[in-house]
């Protein structure tokens, strides 16, 4: 079983982009995704952006995450 985390794009360069993910910062690459760009929210796997998800669901995965903590 794989765990994602949700994270925001904050910038973008070169297939690389920073976000994030909960008040903490990391760079990722985004070479899995097209049409990605600041402000999209993805899922986040082993330093990999696996997909593009929705704010709604960040939110949600966000509530979750904070429960079982």
């Amino acid at each position: 079983m794989c765990v994602g985390l949700p994270a925001k794009i904050v910038t973008m360069k070169d297939g690389m982009a920073v976000v994030d993910a909960s008040g903490a910062k990391r760079e990722i690459s985004t070479e899995l995704l097209e049409n990605v760009e600041p402000g999209d929210y993805v899922m986040v796997h082993a330093g990999i952006a696996i997909a593009k998800i929705q704010e709604e669901e960040d939110e949600e995965a966000d509530e979750i995450l904070e429960e079982l903590l």
